[in-house]
């Protein structure tokens, strides 16, 4: 069985990559799955465009970004992500998009 890739694109000074990178940490040991984890820099605008940024931090699995609707965005941006959930607005994604997206890459 392939290991799913998950990929962390973040900018240097993102308060909430290093939480990121331990949900999906904490997740994928619950599932059991062993992750290919990737921190990937975005150094700036031009590579935030590039690579489809929606602000730091950005979670995909398998190259698909983990928040419901993501996809369809277009809005890539240099700067702090904002995550829309039941919650409310936060800086952190949701333990359940990360659940979801694993157990569908397995």
């Amino acid at each position: 069985m392939r290991r799913p890739r998950v990929e962390i694109l973040y900018f240097d000074g993102c308060p909430n990559h290093e939480a990121a990178r331990a949900l999906v940490e904490r997740v994928a040991a619950e599932l059991q799955a062993e992750p290919e984890i990737d921190l990937v820099e975005v150094p700036d605008a031009d590579a935030a465009a590039q690579l489809r940024f929606l602000g730091s931090p950005t979670v995909r699995v398998n190259g698909h970004d983990v928040e419901p609707g993501a996809e369809e965005r277009g809005d890539f941006v240099f700067s702090c992500r904002v995550y829309r959930s039941e919650r409310g607005l936060s800086g952190q994604l949701e333990a359940n998009w990360v659940r979801k997206a694993l157990s569908e890459a397995a």
